[in-house]
Formats: C-alpha cells, sequence, structure tokens
C-alpha cells in the first residue's frame, strides 16, 4: 500500500531507518520502486538489518502511534467515582479488575461461583479476597484476559505479580488510581489512545457523556428491533406506539436527534440468534407487531420475521445519515452459554447483508473469533464490509496477530480497525492496549522477516492501522467538532 505521509511521519519514518546502511537507506529511498532500491543496495554492498533491529524499530513505531478505540462499554468516570453503586460496579476494590472476563476464566477453570460472588461483594474485605482465587490462579494467569489485568496492574500499581502479600500495594495503588480524572490518565497519558468509542450497557440507547471528545457514543439498535423495547425507547419520543408505523416514528426520531453526535450504531444481536436479517416488507410484519404489542405469544417464526423487518428500518437510516453499522460477531463474552455451530454461520451471513445493501457501511466485530478465515474472505470480497479486531487481543492474542498478518496480505488494509479493549472499568483497557501494540508489531515484523513487506512498507502501515482508519470510516474529524457543541455540555 502507497500511503502519502505528511513531514512529520517523513521525517520519523527517515529517523526510523536511520543507521541501516545502504540496503536500509535503498528502502527508506525507494522502498516503493524495488529496481531502483536494488541498484542502490548492488552500488553500496551491506549487509540487511538484523532480525533485532527490525523488530525494533517496527515496535518503537507502533508505540508512538497515536491508538484509536473502536469498542468499550466503559461507564462514565462520575459513576465509577460513586463506588460500588450499580451492576456494572459491584465493588470497588482491587476485585473489580477481575470482573469483566477475566471471571469467566476463573468459574471455566473451577471456581464456584458463591466464591466469585463473595470475591466481587463490597462487603468483604479487599485484603482477604486474594484468598478465594488464590485456587484457580495459576490455571489463569497466562490467558489473554488474565495478562490484560496483569499488565495493567504492573503498568498502573508497579506491582509485578499478583500474591498474598502484595495485594495490600494492589488495592493502595487501586485507591491512588481511581481519583478525578483518571480516565484521561489511564486512557490518554498511558495508553496512548486518541479516543474511545462505546458501546452503553446501563440501558440508555445513547448516553450523553460528560467527556463527549473522548468517550464517543455508538447508538445502539438492538432494542430498536430485539423485543423491542418499548419502555427504553418510545418514553423519551413522547410518541405513543399504537402501531407499527409509530414504531417507525420511535426509531426515526433516535436518528434524527443523535445521529450527528454518535460515530456508529451497534448491535450484539448475535447473542441470541445469526445475523441472517431478510428484507421484509411491512405488510408482514404489521399482524406480528400488533401481536407484540398486545403481548400475544408468537412464534420463534413470527419473531424473526418481526425482528428482521425491524433491523433493516434501523439499517436504513444508519445507512441514510452516514453512520457504520458494528455488529457482533463470533465468540460470546460468558461460559457455558455458546452454541459454535450458530456463530459458524455469521461470516456466511455477514456477507450477505453487504450484498442486500451495499451502500451500508458495516463493521463486523471481534474477527467472528474462531471462524477469522471466513470473515478475512468476506472483507476481501465486499467493498463495504470492514473487520474490527476489538476484543480479539485478549480472546486469543496468538489467533488476533495470525489474523492481522492474513489482513495485510489479503484484503485492502483501509478496511481493518486493529483495537478495542470491550471493557466496563478502564484500567483493563490500558493492559489490553499493550497486548495490541505487542501484536500489530509482531505481526509487521514477521511479515517483514518472512519476506512477505519491506520495512518501509511494514511502517507506512502502522499510521494506517492503529488510527487514520478508524478516523476515516468514522468521520472523526467531523464528528469531534459536534460533539465540542453537544447541547447537552455545559
Amino acid at each position: 500500500m502507497v500511503m502519502l505521509m505528511n513531514t512529520k511521519e517523513s521525517v520519523s519514518r527517515r529517523a526510523a531507518l536511520k543507521g541501516l546502511g545502504a540496503a536500509g537507506a535503498a528502502v527508506a529511498a525507494f522502498g516503493h520502486h524495488p529496481s531502483r532500491a536494488a541498484d542502490v543496495a548492488q552500488q553500496n554492498p551491506r549487509p540487511m538489518p538484523a532480525s533485532s533491529d527490525v523488530r525494533k524499530l517496527i515496535s518503537e513505531r507502533v508505540r508512538q502511534a497515536p491508538l484509536i478505540d473502536t469498542h468499550e462499554h466503559l461507564i462514565e468516570e462520575k459513576e465509577r467515582l460513586q463506588g460500588a453503586s450499580s451492576p456494572r460496579v459491584p465493588c470497588d476494590d482491587w476485585a473489580l479488575l477481575f470482573s469483566h472476563y477475566l471471571n469467566s476464566d476463573l468459574l471455566t477453570a473451577g471456581m464456584p461461583k458463591a466464591d466469585m460472588d463473595r470475591f466481587l461483594s463490597p462487603k468483604v474485605d479487599p485484603l482477604s479476597k486474594w484468598k478465594l482465587i488464590a485456587p484457580y490462579w495459576p490455571a489463569v494467569r497466562n490467558t489473554g484476559y488474565a495478562q490484560a489485568v496483569r499488565i495493567s496492574i504492573q503498568e498502573l500499581y508497579g506491582v509485578e505479580e499478583l500474591t498474598e502479600e502484595s495485594i495490600a500495594r494492589v488495592q493502595a495503588g487501586y485507591e491512588q488510581t481511581r481519583r478525578a480524572g483518571f480516565y484521561k490518565r489511564i486512557l490518554q497519558d498511558r495508553a496512548n489512545i486518541e479516543s474511545c468509542q462505546v458501546n452503553c450497557l446501563t440501558g440508555e440507547p445513547f448516553k450523553q457523556s460528560d467527556m463527549p471528545t473522548l468517550l464517543m457514543q455508538d447508538l445502539s439498535i438492538v432494542g430498536m428491533f430485539a423485543g423491542p423495547s418499548f419502555k427504553q425507547y418510545a418514553p423519551p419520543t413522547g410518541i405513543e406506539v399504537k402501531t407499527l408505523a409509530d414504531w417507525h416514528r420511535v426509531i426515526n426520531w433516535w436518528f434524527d436527534r443523535y445521529a450527528k453526535y454518535a460515530v456508529a450504531v451497534k448491535s450484539q444481536h448475535a447473542y441470541s440468534r445469526d445475523i441472517d436479517y431478510a428484507r421484509v416488507p411491512a405488510e408482514k410484519a404489521e399482524p406480528v407487531f400488533k401481536k407484540t404489542l398486545q403481548k400475544d405469544p408468537v412464534t420463534a417464526e413470527e419473531r424473526k420475521l418481526q425482528e428482521d423487518h425491524l433491523f433493516w428500518q434501523a439499517v436504513d437510516q444508519a445507512t441514510a445519515h452516514s453512520l457504520p453499522v458494528k455488529l457482533h460477531t463470533g465468540y460470546y463474552a460468558g461460559q457455558n452459554s455458546m452454541p459454535l455451530s450458530r456463530l459458524r454461520l455469521n461470516a456466511g451471513s455477514a456477507a450477505e447483508l453487504c450484498r442486500v445493501s451495499p451502500d451500508t457501511k458495516f463493521v463486523f466485530m471481534h474477527i467472528c473469533y474462531p471462524f477469522y478465515e471466513e470473515l478475512l474472505a468476506v472483507t476481501k470480497q465486499w467493498t463495504n464490509a470492514h473487520v474490527d479486531m476489538c476484543w480479539s487481543w485478549i480472546i486469543n492474542p496468538l489467533a488476533a496477530k495470525d489474523y492481522l498478518k492474513k489482513h495485510i496480505v489479503t484484503a485492502p488494509i483501509n478496511k481493518l480497525l486493529p483495537f478495542g479493549g470491550d471493557y466496563i472499568p478502564v484500567e483493563p483497557v490500558l493492559g489490553h492496549a499493550v497486548m495490541a501494540r505487542r501484536g500489530i508489531a509482531q505481526a509487521l515484523s514477521e511479515l517483514v522477516e518472512e519476506g512477505w513487506l519491506k520495512l518501509a512498507d511494514a511502517l507506512d502501515l502502522v499510521d494506517p492501522i492503529l488510527h487514520h482508519n478508524a478516523r476515516q470510516i468514522f468521520r472523526l474529524a467531523q464528528k469531534t467538532e459536534t460533539l465540542r457543541q453537544a447541547d447537552w455540555i455545559k
């Protein structure tokens, strides 16, 4: 891929390649003109940079580049500062870092649910909680979920290993860190994250954030078509829902009110069914919707018919407002609940969505793990298909690196989004970002070492992957300017 770089990027690239000898200079000067590069190298024969030099150069470039985080479930900082006041913040101590994802690994390893409930309870002394997880910690400490938490604890609290003796320092670090302004300190100052995109899980279709340019928001559409969620979506509009047409007006109201502020729309409905949404006309959906309003029973076939119709009502609105459509694919959070045979269908259904609605910009999340080869094929084939690697670096960091390497040499790079922490608590986002940067640098370095990329080309890919793609796909410059003038900001 040929990238036009600004002056700052050009200087950075030259500095990165400085000292590599004639071969490196040839790459720097003529990286996109192989014959000219070869001529220079032959005139000044010196060895190509060692593998360790390649990795150092790429790692440093990846470390310095701002990262855009395209998927989180972060609650507002002010809510975190209120302590254990909601189901999303079950406790206000170091155990909170284990409450999202890592708790699933611990339960899968055999930790009794009663012990997990005590571990996450605000009524249990934080310093005594280590004994609850200690028997299971050796089994999970090297999983991606655990590594993100361990890195965060090291980076934020200066504690290298979790032991009974170190928990007091971990708790002290937690208390010292969780103070006003800690979201910015963790996300921007420590993780070098330019902005996050948040899918609010507190029941609000769109969260009017106090930090709108840091915690940029998705508009949740799942309740527009699954259920649908009358109590969440209808009251703010003032529309009394008596017919399907009324519900269409409710959907349209949310887009008219919030599309200019939202960076995308989001649905995690794949936790309930495949994403095989057919275009169903209103006249076929109307009788089912009437039953739903009257709380009469509907069959599974009728429910799908209604969901399919309303899904496209929301997606067509997103398309009309130039909002990308983010859809969950692949692996499920939690434990003991994932129908793997259904997940295998996601990539094929994604291709059909792209075919049916070519003007919609689809973003398929989580690389459809473990079926990422199929999703890569969708991205290569369909212009309107994009892949978001959010969550994947902690589900399986080696698979995520494998996907990235294959995407780079298979599909257009401008269709890739490399990172989303996907967390409710903010602290593990730092560890996840460290893992993602490591994986990105390793993927690029291996492609150079294996002869699939030139060093100059690998360096040229860093900025598009880490931030440029997200800025373009979600029109972040325009959204940022609009959010600075949001009518709820005082």
